[in-house]
């Protein structure tokens, strides 16, 4: 278990790591995270402003027809950490089934 990285562990950042991780553009828009997860605005910012201090999402903050417009996108150290994640989960499994 010392492997895990905690934070992404976390339901609603797993959530999120894999949903950037998946996602067909690079950019994804907060308001779309938040329709799709179906996350508050308020603990989908917590969650992603976590990921950002560690550097494995950016935010970007821009406006867009007047209103303000935020994008997340997964670093490429987010993407690491998401794979190795991947990586000892399944290797937890694996054991289990040996």
């Amino acid at each position: 278990m010392a492997g895990i990285d905690k934070l992404i562990h976390e339901r609603a950042r797993l959530l999120i790591m894999t949903y950037l991780a998946s996602a067909a553009k690079k950019k994804v828009s907060f308001n779309e995270l938040q329709q799709k997860l179906e996350f508050s605005s308020g603990n989908l910012s917590v969650q992603l402003k976590k990921l950002d201090a560690a550097d494995y999402v950016t935010i970007q903050k821009t406006f867009k027809d007047n209103k303000p417009y935020t994008t997340a996108a997964i670093t490429a150290k987010g993407a690491k950490a998401l794979q190795g994640y991947l990586a000892e989960m399944e290797s937890l499994i694996n054991r289990l089934k040996h």
